[in-house]
């Protein structure tokens, strides 16, 4: 009995001992400073680009009508998405007064010419007996001015006819060019108006995108400059076609033309994002998680002996493959907090561990 009760005791202070030591580790980790990693910025050879959203559209689309006024649709050939030919009958108008008006056009030039056709043998017969001296002068110039009148009302007659004509080649409106229908406004039956827009074509189906730039990022913009478009997890390459000379006065922006020779599925009117890639030149990057944004602006810590971080307001810019560009307000060759720099604030102390070591950032 009292063997057991001398053991209790020696067992509680083994136990308190242990504890004690415990508590000691877990106070000595608790006061390490948080691991981090660092590396400093270094120059590199980027590409220089520009990203900015506009819409793609029409390279040029055309607003078809008819020169007619008021007269009915008796056919439409087409309808939206459709391609169709240089020359393709696109819509039909009622033409029965038309062809009445160019038949009538026809048969009196060839009255016309039934009359030219007896005046020039008149007065053909006519220069044989005066050489004789059968006739008198007068009666000849009587039917050389016949022959000349004859001569006259036929290029009346057949002016007319051409006129009658292309009123009736009006009645069928055809499709300037190769393209697309993008846009109907009419329907069969409707009786239409000379101007008005009944149907737009894209030219040739081809397709640009446009986007407005203010005139610091405009002025780095060049004709030739290659652009790409991401669009359902594809990249549609262009370049840039043409760059407006002047900004708008109000917002102070100008529009660039991007062709896109292979469109692909894109549509006109889709909105997208894209990447104006205007040169290549030095640039001093850094990771990207080595940018902290706080208050609306970036930040970088900067190590201090190794030891305490300061932090320093700075501004970028192209960011590319997970690291981005410092333009100002950090010198090459300043160690830089990256992994763990969300966590930090101005004088904090921290322990620079390599970046294989660790998963930084966990005090």
């Amino acid at each position: 009995m009292k063997a057991r009760i001398l053991r209790q005791p020696v067992l509680a202070m083994a136990l308190l001992a242990v504890l004690a030591g415990c508590g000691g580790e877990a106070t000595e980790e608790a006061a390490q400073p948080p691991a981090v990693t660092a590396e400093a910025p270094r120059l590199q050879q980027v590409a220089r680009s520009l990203r900015v959203s506009g819409p793609v559209a029409a390279y040029e689309e055309m607003q078809l009508g008819v020169e007619l006024n008021g007269l009915r649709v008796t056919a439409l050939n087409v309808d939206v998405g459709q391609q169709v030919r240089a020359g393709q009958v696109l819509l039909t108008l009622d033409h029965r007064t038309l062809d009445s008006e160019l038949a009538q056009a026809r048969a009196s030039m060839q009255e016309a010419e039934a009359a030219l056709a007896l005046a020039r043998a008149n007065y053909s017969r006519a220069e044989t007996l005066a050489a004789r001296q059968l006739i008198s002068a007068s009666q000849l110039d009587e039917l050389r001015a016949l022959r000349i009148q004859a001569e006259a009302q036929l290029a009346t007659a057949r002016a007319r006819r051409d006129a009658a004509q292309l009123q009736r080649d009006f009645a069928e409106l055809r499709a300037p060019a190769d393209g697309i229908v993008s846009r109907r406004m009419v329907q069969p039956g409707q009786v239409v108006a000379a101007g008005t827009e009944l149907l737009r074509l894209i030219r040739d189906g081809r397709l640009e995108w446009r986007a407005e730039l203010p005139e610091r990022q405009l002025a780095l913009v060049e004709v030739g400059n290659p652009v790409e478009l991401a669009y359902q997890g594809s990249t549609i390459s262009g370049r840039v076609r043409a760059v407006s000379p002047g900004v708008d006065a109000e917002s102070r922006t100008g529009t660039l033309y991007v062709d896109l020779p292979e469109p692909g599925p894109l549509k006109a009117g889709v909105y997208l994002e894209g990447r104006i890639v205007t040169g290549s030149g030095q640039a001093l990057m850094l990771p990207s998680e080595a940018v902290v944004q706080r208050d609306g602006h970036a930040y970088v810590f900067v190590l201090d002996d190794g030891q305490v971080v300061q932090r320093r307001r700075v501004r970028t810019g192209l960011a590319e493959a997970g690291r981005i560009e410092i333009v100002e307000g950090l010198e090459p060759g300043r160690q830089v907090v990256v992994k763990g720099a969300g966590f930090l604030g101005e004088g904090d102390r921290v322990r620079v561990v390599a970046d294989t070591d660790t998963e930084a950032g966990a005090p």
